[in-house]
Order: C-alpha cells, then structure tokens, then sequence
C-alpha cells in the first residue's frame, strides 16, 4: 500500500520480516520484469525461512497437545 523506503526504519524492520513483502517482490519481478529464477532467489529464502520457524513451532505446539 505504501512505498517500503518510504516507511520508517522500525516499520521496514517488521515488513521486512512478514513472508507477503517477499513474495510481493517475486510476483512484481516474475510480472512486470520478467525475472529468472536466479533472481528471485533472493527473495524466495526468507519466505523459506519464515515457513521453516513457522512449522517447526506448529509442531512443538502440535505435539504438546497430545501430551
């Protein structure tokens, strides 16, 4: 909605750690630039990240509630 460098220092900070900043990026690279893999690569770790801390603490949860 808002230009990212336009945004304030903390308010990057936390749209630099939600995977839909990204993925905005790779879609705007794939569409409009027509961008190869090589060069969405670097915007597609952190999405990679994210899913990986995101579902090793759905699993922690998961299992302590079989417990």
């Amino acid at each position: 909605m808002f230009p990212f460098r336009g945004m304030p220092v903390w308010a990057q900070w936390i749209g630099s750690a939600l995977p839909l900043t990204h993925f905005l990026r790779v879609i705007r690279g794939i569409l409009l630039k027509g961008l190869g893999f090589a060069e969405i690569l670097t915007f597609l770790w952190p999405m990679a990240l994210f899913m990986v801390v995101a579902l090793t603490i759905a699993v922690i949860r998961y299992r302590e509630t079989l417990d």
